[in-house]
This record gives C-alpha cells, sequence and structure tokens, in this order.
C-alpha cells in the first residue's frame, strides 16, 4: 500500500473525524454531476493503437504513480482532451523516462 505523504494524512484524520463537507449544494448540481460520471465512465466501444515500447512503459508508470490501471489512465487522459479540459504537467518520472528513450533511441 503506498505510504500517505503529511497532505493525505491531514485529509484521511478530517475525514475520520467526520470533518469533511460536500460541497455539492444542491438537487441540481448533485444531478449534473452524475450525469457528468455517467457519460464519463460509459464505456461502449474499443479502440486499438499502435505505440512505441518506451511511451507504453512511460504510460504504465504513471499509472501506478496515479494508483491505476494504465488502461484507465489513457481513457482519462483521452477524455479530457476530447473534451477540452487537458491540462499538462511535468513530473519528474516522465523526464527521467525521456532521458531513457533518448539513450535508447541513441544507440
Amino acid at each position: 500500500m503506498k505510504r500517505l505523504d503529511q497532505y493525505e494524512k491531514r485529509i484521511l484524520s478530517a475525514y475520520e473525524r467526520n470533518e469533511l463537507k460536500s460541497v455539492v449544494t444542491s438537487e441540481a448540481s448533485l444531478r449534473r454531476y452524475r450525469e457528468y460520471a455517467r457519460a464519463t465512465l460509459t464505456k461502449n466501444r474499443r479502440v486499438n493503437i499502435r505505440m512505441s515500447t518506451l511511451d507504453l512503459a512511460d504510460i504504465q508508470a504513471r499509472a501506478a504513480e496515479e494508483g491505476m490501471p494504465y488502461q484507465t489512465l489513457m481513457a482519462s487522459v483521452l477524455h479530457k482532451f476530447a473534451t477540452g479540459r487537458f491540462l499538462e504537467r511535468r513530473s519528474s518520472l516522465t523526464s527521467r523516462s525521456r532521458r531513457t528513450a533518448r539513450k535508447h533511441t541513441a544507440v
């Protein structure tokens, strides 16, 4: 099991003391968010893609870092991109993996 950092420990502690409050205040908001979840989680088509071994390894490592299956991560990234909500952020994992990829390409 993943060790919790200080921020996560504070959240867990607040949860266990029942200090967290829902931010959804109206039934309309709750209905809207349920519809978002339903649309996001509905998977009725299969897609096959070809990609480099190094890219797949990077995706699998990032998914492990996030604590989710790599297929779920890929579907989430594609969904965010398709809906215009994709925000890229760098991670040390990606930088490290890219250095390894350049090393393999140069050989």
